[in-house]
């Protein structure tokens, strides 16, 4: 493949690694990206997972060495996340995935409602007590195998969630939810690599975007706190709430 084009996809890799550390929704970038090489569509989402795992990484070390993950949830959000990923790959082969677009659709348009118009639920934390893993547990087991079955606003799902059943805000909630992102990705480009999807030509460069870009958006996230992760998810919901209308109408 030309070097132009192993360019353009390391740019995009860029910038959606930097999106996708702060909100999610990287995926909109990458796979759109990787649909032009004329790649078959398994294996582009193979190769978008095998090139995401590596923003995913960059970004939870990021958010790690800032002190914004929780050592006790590290457990359970992982080793859910990884289960429930593998889970819905498992489903593939059974269910259409198709059928999600209009319950995917309808959760993101409450989800762009609960974070635009609830700003006491997403930037002020309530009490924090210690928490048993079931929580974290079950939010990283269903939305990995969302992730593993569908994929379309997983961060988003994940940010929501740990705001609305955790009470955290929403730049801690982004930090956690790198967490599941990455065992997440980690499962699935595993069982992809097994069977030989992954085109490693084209996501090794683009890993190194993804790379460079999740760890200047963990660092903005950081640094800027939860107006630009706010801000930030409304764009990404928009986004894939219009992805999804497109979808649902072609």
């Amino acid at each position: 493949m030309q070097i132009e084009y192993i360019a353009g996809l390391f740019g995009v890799a860029l910038v959606a690694g930097a999106v996708d550390a702060v909100a999610g929704g990287g995926g909109l970038l990458t796979v759109p990206a990787l649909m032009l090489t004329g790649l078959p569509m398994p294996q582009v989402l193979a190769t978008n997972k095998g090139q995401s795992v590596f923003g995913s990484a960059a970004a939870l070390v990021g958010f790690w060495r800032a002190g914004k993950i929780e050592r006790p949830r590290v457990l359970p959000l992982f080793t859910c996340g990884a289960i429930g990923a593998l889970a819905g790959v498992a489903l593939l082969g059974v269910l259409p995935p198709q059928w999600l677009r209009p319950i995917a659709l309808a959760l993101l348009v409450a989800a762009a409602v609960f974070v635009g118009w609830r700003p006491t639920a997403v930037g002020q934390p309530g009490p924090r007590g210690p928490q048993s893993a079931l929580k974290p547990g079950l939010i990283a087991l269903t939305i990995g195998a969302y992730d593993g079955f569908f994929g379309p606003g997983t961060g988003t799902f994940l940010i929501v969630a740990l705001v609305m059943w955790l009470g955290d805000d929403l730049t801690t909630a982004s930090a956690h939810a790198k967490v599941v992102n990455f065992a997440s990705n980690l499962a699935t480009v595993l069982w992809f690599a097994h069977l030989e999807l992954v085109q490693w030509q084209l996501a090794l460069p683009m890993a190194l975007g993804q790379a460079l870009g999740a760890a200047m958006g963990a660092r903005l996230a950081i640094r800027n706190g939860d107006k630009l992760v706010q801000r930030t998810l409304l764009v990404v919901v928009a986004a894939l709430v219009v992805k999804l209308s497109v979808d649902l109408m072609g």
